[in-house]
């Protein structure tokens, strides 16, 4: 019986993928690293310590990874997160689910303060059982610690009880580590071959239509 649903937050329910792409470019180039946006674009839904190894060598990784890292958050924080926008009726979808008697969880391999900020964005603070961030676990996607921590806090449910809403592979690939399905949203810019090749069950455009189509998604069983 499905119990929860359990939603990926930057480019799922919130416009912000181009927006780290962005600050991505901006920090990099500070450190002389120069990347196409595809490049950039293909590893957005990973947490910062999954992302930069996939674009320094081990010597940079040890020189200046942390406190690249540290810069592009500082850098997104102050210039990028103003310019977030919610993706469309994503209250209206929250409150359906919980009409529904579901439970709704965030699970973000961003920080805290910026999952804080997008529920206040979204206007769905009230809506949401429980959150869990990269700050609340060791590696962040595409590793499942996020979904399993989101599970615990929503009261240790199985797997089976559960489903996702994710924009991105990485969604995909950390929700099939822990046998939960994914419904894949296009609005985070990822194409729906690599979401299927992923492993999404199902694909929308965005909040909206997933909205529109509840009755016969997966979200309604």
């Amino acid at each position: 019986m499905l119990r929860a649903v359990i939603f990926d937050v930057d480019g799922t329910i919130v416009d912000s993928n181009e927006l780290h792409v962005a600050s991505w470019d901006e920090t990099f180039r500070k450190y002389g690293k120069h990347f196409s946006h595809e490049q950039l674009h293909r590893h957005v839904g990973e947490g910062g310590d999954q992302y930069i190894p996939n674009f320094l060598s081990e010597r940079e990784l040890r020189e200046f990874g942390a406190q690249l890292e540290e810069d592009r958050g500082k850098l997104y924080k102050s210039k990028y997160l103003p310019r977030v926008r919610p993706l469309p009726r994503v209250r209206e979808l929250f409150e359906r689910i919980h009409s529904d008697g579901k439970r709704i969880a965030l699970a973000s391999s961003g920080k805290t303060d910026e999952l804080d900020h997008y529920r206040a964005l979204c206007d769905i603070g009230d809506l949401v059982d429980a959150q869990t961030t990269k700050d609340d676990v060791a590696r962040s996607k595409p590793y499942a610690d996020v979904f399993m921590a989101a599970l615990h806090k929503l009261g240790n449910l199985a797997a089976d009880e559960a489903i996702v809403v994710g924009d991105s592979p990485y969604d995909v690939i950390a929700a099939k580590r822990i046998t939960l399905p994914t419904v894949a949203l296009l609005c985070g810019g990822f194409s729906e071959d690599e979401l299927r090749a992923a492993g999404a069950i199902t694909i929308f455009r965005d909040p909206a239509e997933l909205l529109d189509n509840y009755a016969r998604s997966p979200l309604a069983g």
